[in-house]
């Protein structure tokens, strides 16, 4: 699980990720982003529908394997994101661990969010 300060508080910030937020597309999930200066550290939620999965262990399973990865990642990110991982494929239950930190890797870097790399 990520830390309190990762996570969104309220419905009002990820309803304007929505709406505002940048596209990243693969074959698990979407990935909206969006620079949020206010805050100085990224914050990350996942996002299942029931319409994926109606078990919501199942659902469950799913978010924590998707945060696992993020967390993973959470140094290398820019400090000032918000990020909504939007679950596509219920393949991602059954997914390896490896394919998954792939495609959450690809899904960051095409969106911009990694921090520049210091030379």
């Amino acid at each position: 699980m990520l830390s309190s300060r990762h996570r969104f508080h309220g419905h009002g910030s990820l309803r304007f990720v929505y709406a505002k937020g940048g596209v990243v597309r693969t074959k698990f999930f979407i990935c909206k982003s969006l620079p949020n200066h206010r805050r100085d550290a990224p914050r990350v939620a996942v996002v299942i529908s029931k319409k994926i999965l109606k078990s919501a262990v199942k659902r469950n399973r799913i978010r924590r394997r998707l945060y696992e990865a993020v967390r993973a990642e959470l140094p290398h990110i820019n400090e000032h994101s918000d990020i909504v991982l939007i679950v596509i494929s219920p393949e991602v239950l059954t997914a390896a661990s490896d394919e998954i930190t792939k495609a959450v890797k690809s899904s960051l870097a095409q969106s911009d969010l990694y921090k520049p790399a210091e030379s």
